[in-house]
């Protein structure tokens, strides 16, 4: 996995989206890469959360624009309240069979703190929250362009039908 330098680093180019990796819940390294070119919306999750319920508007984003060049990438979190305390096949099973999930589900990240995986280190660097660069809570949201740089931050109480504007937005730009 790359680690995160600033694009303003002397020497340095442009990070995007594109120049990391990431683990799946099925243990295989998916470089994100293969999203170049679509709009993701990067999300942070937990089962046990009281947010939890926003699977269902993720899915229905996902269903809705996929076709249009929508990525929603799920990075399942403990970090907060150890709301995500599964194994991978747990989470994986919980998030389909509950709420029907059928995009992108990568293996359990830390989003905050000197072990937060290098796409997380890089999304909050590029668009700072309350909190600046730290993540607040479950399902934060970051909205990327098709070119691979972060548009938008979305805290964990903004519900995924809000983004819909935004999305369509992008998919048009």
């Amino acid at each position: 996995m790359p680690t995160y330098r600033h694009p303003t680093d002397e020497g340095d180019t442009v990070t995007t989206l594109n120049d990391f990796t990431a683990t799946t819940l099925t243990g295989q390294e998916q470089p994100l890469s293969a999203y170049e070119g679509r709009v993701a919306l990067v999300v942070n999750t937990a089962s046990q959360c009281g947010f939890t319920p926003q699977f269902e508007g993720l899915e229905k984003l996902h269903q809705e624009y996929a076709d249009q060049g929508l990525a929603v990438l799920g990075f399942p979190c403990n970090q907060f309240g150890e709301q995500e305390p599964g194994e991978a096949d747990e989470i994986g099973e919980f998030c389909q069979r509950n709420y029907g999930v059928s995009f992108p589900m990568f293996e359990k990240v830390d989003v905050n703190g000197p072990d937060a995986h290098p796409v997380y280190q890089w999304l909050r660097r590029e668009k700072r929250g309350l909190l600046g660069e730290k993540i607040k809570w479950n399902f934060t949201k970051f909205l990327v362009g098709k070119d691979g740089t972060v548009l938008k931050r979305y805290g964990s109480t903004t519900k995924p039908e809000k983004i819909a504007g935004d999305i369509e937005k992008a998919l048009t730009a």
